[in-house]
């Protein structure tokens, strides 16, 4: 289920700071800090397949967020559960991709061993191969 199915323009939601700080100016990382609730204002496309949320803060200032950075509120002001969708994650290659990381190697004996150089390769290239 996507997130036009689950909210409306109008719509009062709230920011997940901790997602989205390392990408706002101080003036509106201050604005969320005063409130974390703003009103949905428009939808945009993110990234040819995501879909963003354009929200007026408190303060009146305009901002998008990632679909992923923002929480959605029932008639109550109570934050909902998101529910991933089961289906998309079943496939177990794509299951063992998400959790594989990368320990930084020092020595280099490590750095020349073709199988860490394998294992840095497709952790570097695993958000691309998780987008299909």
């Amino acid at each position: 289920m996507s997130i036009l199915d689950k909210v409306k323009i109008g719509n009062s939601v709230q920011v997940n700071l901790e997602l989205s700080k390392d990408r706002l100016t101080k003036e509106t990382i201050d604005a969320i800090n005063i409130s974390s609730l703003g009103k949905v204002s428009d939808f945009r496309i993110t990234d040819g397949k995501g879909i963003g949320v354009v929200l007026q803060l408190c303060n009146g200032e305009v901002q998008w967020f990632f679909e992923d950075e923002i929480d959605i509120l029932d008639e109550n002001g109570n934050v909902i559960k998101k529910n991933y969708d089961k289906q998309e994650n079943s496939n177990f290659i794509l299951n063992f991709l998400r959790g594989l990381n990368y320990e930084n190697k020092n020595k280099v004996s490590e750095l020349l061993n073709p199988i860490n150089f394998f294992i840095w390769l497709v952790v570097s290239f695993k958000d691309i191969f998780l987008i299909g």
